[in-house]
């Protein structure tokens, strides 16, 4: 799969997708048998885990380490946020359905996600040693 410059993003639009589905599908089963923000909050972390080795392998094709599999959430933990309140708000406080509600909360989580995703997972130091081979400016 080539999409020129916007490449990574599509990749991470393949793994979004499939994180959700995983998510939801999880949502749906366990929320036969639990409150929906327990459902929530299991189906988050079980799809988070598949997530990282997605977005290592597929996404931003770098080796998974456990320094980034510990980092990772932070790429989650402001999506959880904006989830969570905006589940809370949605099916508590405009008493949307809660079945459909968590669709609305991911979409407006996703470019955040993305964002802090790169951030955590590829190579900031070859980042800066290219900018540090750029040619500078003499300063007079």
């Amino acid at each position: 799969m080539n999409f020129g410059k916007y490449d990574r993003v599509v990749r991470f639009a393949v793994v979004g997708a499939i994180n959700t589905g995983v998510y939801y599908g999880l949502y749906l089963l366990i929320g036969q048998v639990a409150h929906y923000q327990v459902a929530h909050i299991s189906a988050f972390l079980i799809a988070m885990v598949g997530s990282y080795f997605l977005s290592c392998y597929f996404t931003f094709k770098v080796r998974p380490t456990w320094k980034k599999f510990l980092l990772f959430p932070l790429s989650n933990a402001t999506s959880f946020l904006v989830q969570t309140v905006g589940l809370y708000l949605l099916v508590d406080v405009i008493r949307m359905n809660e079945d459909h509600a968590p669709l609305i909360t991911m979409a407006v989580s996703i470019p955040i996600t993305y964002l802090v995703a790169k951030f955590v997972l590829t190579d900031r130091p070859a980042a800066a040693s290219e900018l540090a081979a750029a040619p500078q400016e003499n300063p007079r």
